[in-house]
């Protein structure tokens, strides 16, 4: 097997072993939140302010990986200080807690993001990138699958706690570092460069995708909140299981469609596969607003994972076709910075209308998403190489 091939399915394996027990953790994470006296604004900062922390580390990593010529220090230093911080959701005892080691967890992601893209980039060519981008996707949600329904498991059949759930997590999270140690990159030179935040020094067609992007950003809420909005319909101890078993449902989409959106991608274009994504967000959102029943939601979740499969490694693949190869990891950078600092305002607009009204919450999300198919349809008429 080339050694190109070898470092996607490694940093594949690396993703799924810490996907797994990340997912652990996000499976149970809103009705912990709930339990100990979160509400919807709790949720809305603790799901947005750690993104918004991590995006400035997700540009300064991506430009220092350029500069130095180094991708690996990067992604091992934030799979490294993640994997600490999830052992320590052991310990929480209230939400303000959850929101700062949420928020260190996300720097961690912010440090090895652009730099691991980068990686993945380098490691693939532009006829099969989309392919490529989606298989490691594919293990990373693949992980999430197993990490939630381990995590279901634990909590119906052994009754474990909340608390060991995100103990045992934690010590899953640190074997994740083992495989990474087989990654191979390609040295490239150092670079005498000058740390420019924002858009400028980026081709107008990827500028422009990557104010869309982060539009989209703006409203693509939590996935706690469609986990929650399920739990009032369901009692007893089905009330915490059937949430998880939707969570379950959602990641196993995402995994199943992960590959095949990036090969529909290479085939018929990223851009028209991202317009698809786009708008079934919006319907997705719609239908939240009048689910009651269980095949209802098990419809929606199942949808709302093949939104982030259409959506998520095909935005990545985009920008990595449009950035200059000498400056990929400051483009790919800059691409989760932009879509990383919505992330906290929209949080806070999303939990702000949970509380006054749940269904304010999806409506807000269906009106981003027709800002953004409008903006994507003018940006779909500009010619990309």
């Amino acid at each position: 097997m080339d050694q190109n091939n070898k470092n996607v399915w490694w940093l594949g394996l690396v993703s799924f072993i810490n996907d797994t027990a990340s997912d652990m953790i996000l499976a149970i994470l809103p009705l912990f939140i709930k339990d100990i006296g979160g509400a919807g604004i709790a949720i809305g900062i603790i799901s947005g302010l750690g993104e918004s922390i991590a995006s400035l580390f997700k540009m300064f990593a991506g430009f220092w990986s350029d500069k130095l010529g180094r991708r690996k220090p990067f992604v091992f230093f934030g799979y490294g200080l993640s994997s600490f911080c999830k052992f320590l959701f052991t310990f929480v005892t209230i939400w303000p807690q959850v929101l700062v080691l949420r928020s260190f967890e996300r720097l961690g992601k912010g440090m090895r993001s652009a730099p691991r893209d980068a990686i993945l980039a380098a490691s693939t060519d532009k006829k099969t990138r989309g392919k490529w981008f989606g298989i490691h996707r594919a293990m990373d949600s693949s992980g999430s699958v197993f990490g939630a329904i381990l995590a279901f498991v634990l909590f119906w059949s052994f009754q474990v706690s909340f608390r060991n759930i995100f103990l045992i997590a934690g010590l899953i999270s640190f074997i994740s570092l083992i495989p990474l140690l087989f990654v191979k990159e390609k040295h490239l030179e150092p670079k005498t460069m000058t740390l420019r935040v924002g858009l400028k020094s980026l081709p107008m067609s990827l500028k422009f995708f990557i104010v869309i992007a982060t539009l989209f950003a703006l409203g693509n809420f939590s996935y706690m909140f469609f986990v929650l909005k399920s739990q009032p319909y369901f009692t007893g101890r089905l009330g915490g299981a059937v949430p998880i078993i939707l969570y379950i449902i959602y990641n196993t989409s995402y995994a199943l469609f992960a590959i095949p959106s990036g090969m529909l991608s290479d085939k018929i274009g990223r851009k028209t596969v991202l317009f698809m994504g786009y708008g079934l967000f919006g319907l997705v959102c719609l239908g939240f607003i009048f689910a009651q029943s269980l095949w209802f939601f098990i419809i929606l979740f199942l949808l709302f994972g093949v939104n982030y499969a259409l959506v998520d490694s095909n935005q990545r693949a985009l920008v990595s076709d449009l950035a200059p190869e000498q400056i990929r990891g400051t483009a790919l950078g800059t691409f989760h910075m932009s879509i990383s600092l919505v992330a906290l305002p929209g949080g806070l607009i999303a939990g702000y209308l949970w509380d006054l009204n749940v269904t304010y919450a999806f409506v807000f999300g269906a009106i981003i998403s027709l800002l953004v198919l409008a903006s994507f349809s003018i940006f779909s008429t500009i010619k990309t190489k």
